[in-house]
């Protein structure tokens, strides 16, 4: 897929050393169910599946929302034998209305996306898998898609998500209030960041320096 293309077609494998994103089919249901079940206590902040037919519905939800083009999901594969370590997935993304004739105005072009609903199950935590998903994907939707902007989410409340983005150079834009459903059934304050166009060289560097400090 490159910039102009559409997310439903021949949606892209992301592969590194540690880690392989491969878009998300039911085959990968087994795996996370696996994977989800090592710690749920994890999930304090993050609705995650537990049990084949909580994560099917999961699955499935996330495979109607990339058949309407909004969204592009991933299983995390270790890269080493393919054990399913979690989930991960572009969703919101951006296609904005540039005027006729305007440089930009490629058609399917992605301008903006989120990068969301990520988790790892408890063997892969604090190993090199969240790391290079991260960069394999923000390489993909800056290199690839040429995206303007790649923001993020997360419970204002999840210290350990908001220093782990700030940690990878990602810019804190404030709080939205109110701005999504919580876990606890709450409305969530959200706390926002982003990653521009021309910041992604040096978020680059830094992932890669990150990247290197880490085990696999």
């Amino acid at each position: 897929m490159n910039a102009t293309g559409n997310v439903t077609t021949q949606p892209p494998v992301l592969a590194g050393a540690h880690v392989r994103l491969e878009p998300l089919s039911g085959a990968h249901v087994a795996g996370l169910v696996a994977a989800a079940a090592q710690d749920p206590s994890l999930y304090d902040w993050s609705a995650i599946p537990q049990g084949e037919a909580a994560m099917r519905v999961y699955v499935d939800a996330a495979l109607a929302e990339r058949a309407a083009g909004t969204a592009l999901p991933f299983a995390t594969l270790r890269a080493a034998d393919g054990v399913v370590l979690g989930s991960t997935r572009f969703f919101l993304i951006e296609r904005w209305a540039w005027p006729a004739g305007d440089a930009n105005a490629a058609p399917g072009r992605i301008d903006g996306c989120e990068i969301g609903y990520t988790w790892l199950g408890r063997a892969a935590v604090r190993t090199a898998a969240n790391t290079e998903a991260k960069l394999l994907m923000l390489a993909h939707a800056f290199e690839a898609w040429d995206a303007w902007r790649v923001c993020f989410h997360t419970d204002v409340r999840n210290e350990r998500s908001r220093n782990a983005l700030s940690r990878i150079g990602a810019q804190f834009e404030g709080v939205l209030r109110a701005h999504r459903l919580a876990i606890d059934a709450t409305p969530r304050d959200s706390a926002r960041f982003s990653i521009t166009r021309a910041e992604w060289p040096g978020v680059r560097r830094r992932l890669e320096r990150l990247l290197a400090t880490r085990s696999g």
